[in-house]
């Protein structure tokens, strides 16, 4: 219980500093666990909504909101969470685990290359 706790407060101060949201590390994360990656996914919305809910308070206080973009994204990101889980509920294990792996490969070169340009 201790170790969950202490990689919740990593993952938190990672998420709220990157603004990735945490649940590109919890899903593979409660994979490790045994759970199912739909199960791990679903598991990490949770986790992904208190820890926003605690950073878009902490980030208000120091004020680093623009709020016309960030409720724009949140409209479609809304319309887009609703299809998302029957996607999910519709694909295998392995095609989600690979899907998933591709997207944060393809994320971590994209952030290397940005990062050497600027």
């Amino acid at each position: 219980m201790i170790t969950k706790i202490l990689l919740g407060v990593l993952i938190g101060a990672l998420s709220s500093t990157s603004g990735l949201g945490g649940g590109f590390m919890v899903v593979p994360y409660l994979i490790y666990l045994g759970k199912e990656a739909k199960v791990a996914v679903g598991t990490s919305f949770l986790f992904v909504l208190l820890v926003a809910i605690s950073s878009l308070t902490a980030h208000y206080r120091v004020g680093n909101l623009d709020y016309k973009p960030g409720l724009l994204l949140a409209v479609g990101g809304v319309v887009g969470a609703q299809l998302g889980p029957t996607l999910v509920a519709n694909i295998s294990e392995v095609v989600f685990k690979r899907a998933f792996a591709a997207l944060l490969i393809s994320t971590g070169i994209w952030l290397i290359v940005k990062s050497a340009k600027g």
